[in-house]
């Protein structure tokens, strides 16, 4: 395991602009791929706080929480994992990229960074992997918070995801060209520019010729599978959160009907002036829910 700095001076913008989080960048071995994460707690009392592990969407970065980090680390000890594929952690070659293979990778974090009784919090893709693991893998995670996931991934959606990952991704000349043409996807972010700026510095990945490209592999799509994940639900017996983005329609009414009716005890969360990309759209409010999630059940 290695670590160095990781922190963006360049961040700025009005007194209401959210701030990032200053991080320790580490390594840890897993699935046979050398795994990178970020540990947002840097002082020495890190390990007397419940740990908590947060999974990123697809094509996104454990750098999708840097903005609601600084709202937790004062008493949890907070790490973000790149997962394969992603952000600074390696690619899979040949690609694997299943659900299944992503639960497996955070077991062996899990194990690895001997995580016990932790808060597990996954966005989109990362809220479908962090829930085929809480089911898959009883015994480790405490907590379990799903942020505005699809959690059950058609074939009309999986075609559409593997068709994106067939096409050749674009190459920008300079680091500044890939910030200034870097879009959030889906569309309809309400992330002030300053935000949506800072993801794009730390997802560019120089290559050998110099230009710039997005730093995960687009095999994440081109392998994209179908998944319900209603199923894993009959297996949560642990406090558990849907986290709903105001504007996104991805935990409808009739999917938390039918997740609840799997699993009575979960709770539900809608964020306010948000969409999709909820922890960069209205962070502080993400932090007020989940804090108050994790005070009923600490």
């Amino acid at each position: 395991m290695s670590s160095r700095p990781n922190t963006d001076p360049t961040t700025a913008g009005s007194p209401d602009t959210p701030q990032p989080a200053p991080c320790l960048s580490r390594f840890v071995e897993a699935g046979g791929l050398r795994l990178h994460y970020l540990d947002y707690s840097l002082d020495g009392d890190a390990r007397d706080r419940p740990a908590m592990l947060c999974l990123h969407g697809g094509a996104a970065n454990g750098h999708w929480f840097d903005f609601v980090a600084p709202g937790l680390t004062a008493d949890y000890h907070v790490r973000a994992l790149d997962q394969r594929g992603h952000g600074d952690s390696a690619w899979a070659d040949p690609p694997e990229y299943s659900y299944a293979r992503y639960a497996a990778d955070l077991a062996e974090v899990a194990e690895k960074l001997d995580l016990r009784d932790f808060i597990l919090v996954g966005h989109s893709m990362g809220g479908t992997v962090s829930l085929e693991y809480a089911a898959a893998y009883p015994g480790r995670v405490g907590r379990l918070i799903i942020v505005d996931s699809t959690l059950q991934m058609t074939a009309d959606r999986v075609a559409t995801l593997r068709d994106v990952g067939s096409r050749q991704g674009s190459n920008y000349a300079t680091r500044e060209e890939f910030v200034e043409r870097y879009r959030l996807r889906p569309a309809g972010t309400l992330a002030a520019p300053e935000v949506v700026g800072h993801l794009a510095r730390h997802g560019a990945r120089k290559l050998s010729d110099g230009s710039w490209r997005h730093k995960f592999d687009r095999n994440v799509y081109a392998t994209r599978e179908t998944t319900d994940g209603l199923p894993c639900w009959n297996h949560i017996r642990i406090p558990a959160l849907l986290v709903k983005a105001q504007r996104s329609a991805r935990i409808s009414p009739q999917v938390f009907a039918e997740v609840q009716a799997r699993c009575p005890h979960v709770e539900l969360a809608e964020i306010p002036d948000s969409d999709h990309h909820v922890t960069l759209d209205n962070p502080a409010a993400f932090v007020r829910a989940v804090r108050a999630f994790l005070d009923r059940h600490s």
